[in-house]
């Protein structure tokens, strides 16, 4: 277990860009890598790499019929994820990157792993410069929150350590989350538009962009 502290307040140095390789490194390895974003720390791995996501599910101790958030650094990559459609895109242009994951229909090459078998994903791009700037070298990975199922979720790297402890191979802290509180879940499919939870974007600001 390494822990990398990256202190990015006042710029991304050179610190940043070397905890950056690390963690894109050891996710290409098939390692789970804990990861600051906006909202809470995530708990990360290749979506692609079914052995990693598996070995996510147990170390959080989720159900593998609760299906895993997938994190993207831009359209471009949540494209190749999932398939849009004109609320998905109303959303994105008003709210991403920002604390908002939308359900949509996943494209075909997503693993079932991770979505227990459903043929939605849900999709964020998170507002935060290491968790883009990881994703952009790693491609599309696990965006869960870093907390043991059940628990509450870890808004400092402190939280996540506790819970995971040696099961992690590493964590990247970046001080406390700006927001600290989760996304706010949006499903969408054909017209019909679900507010699974509301987090850091308020249902009414949903409603309004889709005029709903």
């Amino acid at each position: 277990m390494k822990i990398i502290k990256c202190d990015y307040t006042s710029g991304f140095d050179m610190h940043c860009e070397e905890a950056v390789a690390a963690a894109a490194e050891d996710l290409s390895a098939g390692k789970l890598v804990v990861y600051p974003t906006e909202t809470v720390y995530g708990i990360g791995a290749d979506i692609y790499n079914q052995a990693a996501v598996k070995n996510l599910y147990v170390t959080k101790n989720r159900p593998f019929d609760m299906p895993l958030s997938v994190a993207v650094s831009d359209k471009a990559m949540l494209e190749s994820v999932a398939v849009l459609n004109e609320n998905a895109d109303k959303l994105i242009k008003a709210f991403l990157p920002g604390p908002l994951t939308i359900i949509i229909k996943k494209q075909p090459d997503v693993p079932d792993i991770v979505t227990s078998s459903s043929q939605k994903v849900g999709i964020r791009i998170p507002d935060d410069r290491f968790a883009l700037e990881l994703i952009r070298r790693t491609g599309p990975i696990v965006a869960t929150s870093a907390n043991l199922h059940s628990k509450p979720d870890s808004v400092d790297v402190n939280a996540a350590i506790n819970d995971f402890g040696d099961s992690v191979d590493t964590y990247i802290d970046a001080g406390p989350c700006s927001l600290g509180q989760p996304s706010t879940i949006v499903w969408l499919m054909d017209k019909e538009v679900e507010i699974i939870r509301q987090g850091a974007i308020s249902v009414e600001k949903i409603k309004e962009v889709l005029e709903c």
